[in-house]
């Protein structure tokens, strides 16, 4: 299977869709620039956004990166005033993690440059084309975590 791309040779799907993810991990670098923040540690903001305060054992989960690559993550986002440490109430041996103040701005703040850079990426495309678009990004996710 080819996909047609401009002027250039056909490429296969898979060079298509390799190449589709470099320019987005590219663009996501950019867009967190202002931040100096890396794609982990938006990464782990938003879960801590989405989901609010968790033990780091399950930040790590979440994240699906092993809990060592996750304190590191969480000690990078402290030492800029992004999240707190705090200890769990319920496990003396647990440590929770919190969005502080400022990591709740700088959430909101990614969030929209980040709709922005999508605007972008994908204004190109109609909305059916979105739609249709996200649906098979969608059924690829589910099979992914099905295998």
């Amino acid at each position: 299977m080819t996909a047609q791309h401009g002027g250039e040779e056909d490429e296969s799907l898979p060079e298509a869709f390799w190449g589709v993810a470099r320019q987005l991990r590219h663009l996501s670098r950019e867009t967190l620039q202002p931040w100096e923040i890396t794609p982990s540690q938006s990464r782990a903001i938003d879960v801590l956004t989405r989901h609010g305060v968790m033990r780091l054992s399950e930040l790590a989960e979440r994240l699906r990166i092993v809990p060592r690559s996750t304190t590191e993550v969480v000690d990078s986002l402290q030492e800029r005033g992004l999240v707190e440490r705090r200890p769990d109430p319920g496990d003396r041996r647990a440590t929770l993690v919190a969005l502080t103040e400022e990591g709740a701005k700088v959430a909101v703040a990614i969030r929209s440059a980040r709709d922005a850079e999508a605007e972008r990426f994908f204004g190109g495309l109609g909305e059916p084309d979105r739609d249709h678009l996200a649906r098979i990004l969608s059924q690829l996710r589910r099979q992914s975590h099905a295998g």
